[in-house]
């Protein structure tokens, strides 16, 4: 009998243990702000820098688009702008695949 009372008396003690909700969300926390200082914040930065480089392309800005091609800025227009390659090869380039001016 004293055997059946302990067993039903003792139920390994986790029942009346509640956990903080601060507790448990304070990891998911602690990893979503060393995501946002690492990975988002310069992400955006980079956009931000890249947006400011597309506003100022002129005409006769030496140019690298990302798929490789070397060429001046012969026009600009609203969302695309003309650039030369070789003597008599012209070509329209969309400004976002504009990556890198090397001279203005």
């Amino acid at each position: 009998m004293l055997d059946l009372a302990y067993a039903m008396g003792s139920s390994g003690g986790a029942e009346g243990v509640q956990q903080n909700p601060i507790g448990v969300l304070l990891p998911f926390i602690v990893i979503f702000i060393i995501f946002y200082f690492l990975l988002i914040r310069p992400q955006k930065k980079q956009q931000k820098k890249h947006q400011e480089m597309i506003a100022n392309l002129k005409k006769n800005d030496k140019i690298i688009t990302s798929g490789g091609i070397n060429g001046i800025i012969v026009s600009v227009k609203d969302k695309s702008v003309v650039v030369k390659v070789d003597d008599n090869t012209k070509l329209e380039v969309q400004k976002n695949f504009i990556a890198k001016v090397i001279e203005k």
